[in-house]
Order: C-alpha cells, then sequence, then structure tokens
C-alpha cells in the first residue's frame, strides 16, 4: 500500500521496491516520514511557493525562505543548511531530495550579492554536499551524487601580491551540472565547470575544466578516463 502510494507522489508507475520489509520496519518508516511531513507543513508558510509535499528533518535550518521555491515532494533530511539569499534564490524542482547534512548557500560575503542555485527534478544530493551558488549552479534533471560532494562558483582573486587576498574581490562563474550525471563520493566541481549530460565523476576527482557528455573522468584534477558512447 505504501508502494503504491510512492509511486503515485512521484508519478512514476514503474516505481518498485526491490526488497521486502517487515511491518516493524515500515512502521518506522512511516512515522519517520509522517514527522518529517509535519515540519514541512511548517516551512511550507515560509517559502516563496511550493508545489506539493515538502518533508522536512530535524534541525534544518532556511533563512530567507522567501526566495525559495519548490516543486512536488521536497526532501530536506536531517541538519540540512539553506541560505537562499541571492539574486535567483534557491530553486528546487520535482522529487529533490537533500542528504543530511548538506549546505547550500547563494551569497558568501553580503558585499558580493550571489547568484543562486538551480536543481531539476527526480536530482537526489546525498549526505553532507556543499552547494556555494554565488556564481550560479545549476544542475540538471536525474542527478544522483555520492557523500560529501563539494560545487563550486566563486574564486577569490590574487593578482596583487601587495593586497592582502581577502582585500581583492571575487570572481563569479556560473557551474552547471547536466542531466543525467553520478557525482562519485567526495568529488569537487570547481567555479566555471561545464559537466555535460550523462557524465560520470569518479569519487574523489578534482574537476576544473568542461567534461564533454556520456564521460567517465577520474583524478586530481580529473581526466577523461573512457566515454559511455
Amino acid at each position: 500500500m505504501i508502494e503504491t502510494l510512492i509511486r503515485k507522489l512521484k508519478r512514476d508507475p514503474d516505481y518498485k521496491w526491490e526488497s521486502k520489509h517487515s511491518n516493524r520496519d515500515m512502521l518506522v518508516i512511516s512515522i519517520h516520514r509522517l514527522c518529517q511531513l509535519i515540519r514541512g507543513c511548517w516551512l511550507k508558510l515560509f517559502l516563496k511557493s511550493s508545489a506539493g509535499f515538502v518533508f522536512c528533518g530535524k534541525r534544518v535550518n532556511v533563512r530567507h525562505g522567501y526566495k525559495v521555491t519548490a516543486g512536488k515532494n521536497l526532501i530536506l533530511d536531517d541538519n540540512v543548511s539553506i541560505n537562499a539569499l541571492s539574486f535567483n534564490g534557491i530553486q528546487f524542482g520535482d522529487n529533490v531530495s537533500i542528504g543530511r547534512g548538506s549546505i547550500l548557500f547563494a551569497t558568501g560575503v553580503v558585499a558580493y550579492k550571489g547568484v543562486g542555485i538551480k536543481i531539476g527534478n527526480r536530482t537526489g544530493i546525498n549526505a553532507r554536499a556543499y552547494l556555494a551558488g554565488q556564481g550560479g549552479i545549476t544542475i540538471g534533471d536525474d542527478v544522483i551524487t555520492g557523500p560529501d560532494i563539494s560545487i563550486f562558483s566563486e574564486n577569490h582573486n590574487f593578482d596583487q601580491p601587495d593586497k592582502t587576498i581577502k582585500d581583492q574581490g571575487v570572481t563569479k562563474a556560473a557551474t552547471v551540472i547536466g542531466n543525467n550525471c553520478w557525482l562519485g563520493a567526495g568529488c569537487k566541481v570547481l567555479a566555471g565547470v561545464i559537466i555535460g549530460e550523462g557524465s560520470v565523476v569518479a569519487a574523489g576527482s578534482v574537476v576544473n575544466k568542461m567534461v564533454p557528455p556520456n564521460s567517465v573522468v577520474a583524478g586530481v584534477p580529473a581526466k577523461i578516463i573512457k566515454t559511455r558512447n
């Protein structure tokens, strides 16, 4: 019955559990989701818009919620921190999940107002992700990530040795993750990088340049090791 309910919420007729669960496990899962839904109903009051349910874990912190738009069935797990202060705010598509302990912010220093973050439909961001959207981050549909990923969109300038680095300003550069990508655990995507649709980034990699569609990259810095074509 719960599987059928989830299938309807996701609007995915092919959604199916591969494993069976005991009644006790199902009760624990159901109570957990119900508590998240109750907290989410309160959070919805402070968002710019929300098209469906919001499931909110414990100790979720959302600042400037009036700059947050959510599609259907947004999941914010425990200890997620969101600061949406920016020109475009933070936008979540349908069926997006943000793993526990993740940090999403769109402005670092108040003097340099950021661009924002946009996350597409059916995308899952794993635990302890760090998304810095000062220069703009766009993540496509059906993207999955491992834990502890970092995505940046701003760099500090440091060309003048006679001045402190913090006084030399910043350079913003939009970062884009295409549809249907997989970012492995602990990888880092630097400012201005575009990762093409269907690409895979190996765990622990540092991506500092454009990745063509359907590529598999690995290393520090990341290099193409094969393609998926």
